[in-house]
C-alpha cells in the first residue's frame, strides 16, 4: 500500500495535510490510541479510499478530517488552516462550509421531505453574512437534486417513501448543497444492494471527475476500485 504520497503534482499545496497526527481516547480501562503518528496528504480533486479492519482507525481519521474531533497531538491542515488552532465557533464554520458528509445510514431527517432534507443546511446558514436568500436556496436545491439523478416527482417524498438508493442520492445532494471542498463518505454503499451500490459509486466517480475531492471509508475492494488512491490503516498507522 502507498504511504500517503500523492504524485498529482497540483500546485498550491495539498487540500488536506496531516503531520504526525495522533488521536488518543482516554478510557477507564486505559488509553486507546486510534491514530498513531499519521502523516498524509490529499490533493485537490483526489479520490482516496481508506481501508482496514475494524478498529484500525478509519472512522477516527474521517472524524478528524471532518472536524468532528481534533488531534491529541500533531497538526491537521485543511486548505492551509490548522484546525488545532481554531476555537469551537470557527471550527464549526469550517466544517459547515468545507465538508460534506455521506453516511452508511443516510441520516436523513425522517419528518422532512427529500427537498427539505437538502434545504436544511442552507436554512441553517441563512443567519450568517452572505447567506443564501430564499430564491437562491430553491435554485440550489433543485440543481443539486437534479445532479444526483433524483426524479423531481420524488422531492416531496419523505425518507420512508424512498428506496435505499434514492435515500442515498438525497444524502449526497444534502452533502453537496453547500458546495463543500471535501466530500467524506463512510461506507456509502454499506446498506445498498450490489446494483444500487454500483450506481451510487458511479455517481461519486462522476463527481470526482468534475473536480470534487472525495475521501471514502470502505471495506469493499470492489467499491475501493472507484478511487484514484487506496490507503490501508493498521492500528492507526499507514500500512
Amino acid at each position: 500500500m502507498e504511504k500517503g504520497v500523492n504524485p498529482s503534482g497540483k500546485s498550491g499545496g495539498p487540500l488536506i495535510r496531516l503531520a504526525d497526527v495522533t488521536k488518543v481516547y482516554p478510557l477507564p480501562a486505559g488509553d486507546v490510541t486510534a491514530i498513531d503518528h499519521l502523516s498524509l496528504e490529499v490533493e485537490h480533486g483526489d479520490f482516496v479510499a481508506v481501508m482496514g479492519v475494524s478498529g484500525s482507525g478509519k472512522s477516527t481519521l474521517l472524524n478528524l478530517i471532518g472536524c468532528l474531533d481534533v488531534p491529541t497531538s500533531g497538526d491537521l491542515f485543511l486548505n492551509g488552516v490548522n484546525i488545532r488552532n481554531l476555537a469551537d465557533d470557527p471550527l464549526t464554520e469550517l466544517r459547515r462550509d468545507t465538508i460534506g458528509f455521506v453516511f452508511q445510514q443516510f441520516n436523513l431527517i425522517p419528518l422532512l421531505t427529500a427537498y427539505e432534507n437538502v434545504e436544511f443546511p442552507l436554512i441553517l446558514s441563512q443567519g450568517r453574512d452572505g447567506g443564501p436568500g430564499p430564491g437562491e436556496i430553491a435554485n440550489r436545491c433543485r440543481a443539486v437534486l437534479s445532479s444526483v439523478g433524483l426524479d423531481e416527482s420524488l422531492a416531496t417524498h419523505t425518507p420512508s417513501e424512498l428506496s435505499g438508493g434514492q435515500q442515498q442520492r438525497v444524502a449526497i445532494a444534502r452533502a453537496l448543497v453547500n458546495d463543500p471542498d471535501i466530500l467524506l463518505c463512510d461506507e456509502p454503499t454499506g446498506n445498498l444492494d450490489t446494483r444500487t451500490g454500483t450506481t451510487i459509486m458511479e455517481l461519486l466517480a462522476e463527481m470526482n471527475r468534475a473536480g470534487k475531492t472525495i475521501i471514502m471509508v470502505t471495506h469493499d475492494q470492489r467499491v475501493a476500485g472507484y478511487a484514484r488512491r487506496r490507503i490501508e490503516l493498521v492500528d492507526g498507522r499507514l500500512a
